[in-house]
């Protein structure tokens, strides 16, 4: 594990990468400051559409599986899920602003589809098909992430890997407390496009503030 615990530092700092910032800022927009001011792909489709919003998320996605495949190769299942925490942390808690990051969910999705593809793949339609419906990017995530131990459970998968994907199932839902507040009291912003789309793919809006 010596090269492992070398790279925990590498991994957090991947998971910092401000990829909704960046797309955003392309955009026109502040993520940090509009919609529900969250870094992350929820927010981004929320300001510029769901082709923009797709790109974050599958950075975000992107950099938890780089990371846990780096640590799966390297010591096997133990170091996957040591370097696709690493890279949540630094995508929640980043230093690079203020410890004020994402939800983790696509980081969180990255990680787990290294070691659960097929799990990930099922719960992701399930995700994607929510979020449209409902038009709340919550839903879908509180939903898929609930459902995540108990897929992995049936699976037939050992005591630590469920132990393991709790644990990360009650972390992602505790950052989105703010949200389950929202929803009770029915305030829970939409995830459908704040402006018009520029075209039938969700592009760029025509109209930026």
């Amino acid at each position: 594990m010596a090269v492992i615990a070398l790279l925990v530092p590498l991994a957090y700092l991947l998971g910092t990468f401000p990829s909704a910032t960046l797309v955003g800022r392309v955009g026109g927009h502040d993520v940090l400051h509009e919609g529900s001011g969250n870094p992350g792909a929820s927010n981004v489709i929320r300001l510029l559409g769901w082709r923009a919003g797709l790109l974050v998320l599958g950075a975000d996605f992107g950099k938890g599986a780089l990371s846990a495949g780096a640590g799966l190769a390297i010591e096997g299942r133990a170091g996957a899920y040591v370097l696709g925490v690493a890279a949540l942390a630094g995508h929640v808690f980043p230093v690079t602003r203020r410890f004020k990051g994402g939800k983790g969910v696509a980081v969180a999705g990255g990680t787990l589809v290294v070691l659960f593809p097929w799990i990930v793949l099922g719960l992701g339609v399930c995700w994607f098909v929510l979020a449209r419906v409902t038009g709340k990017a919550s839903v879908a995530s509180l939903v898929g992430t609930l459902l995540f131990p108990v897929a992995v459970a049936l699976s037939g998968y050992g005591w630590v890997d469920v132990a393991v994907v709790s644990g990360l199932a009650v972390a992602v839902v505790a950052r989105h407390a703010s949200n389950l507040r929202r929803l009770v009291r029915g305030e829970e912003l939409s995830l459908r496009p704040e402006h018009p789309p520029a075209g039938a793919d969700g592009g760029p809006p025509t109209a930026q503030r």
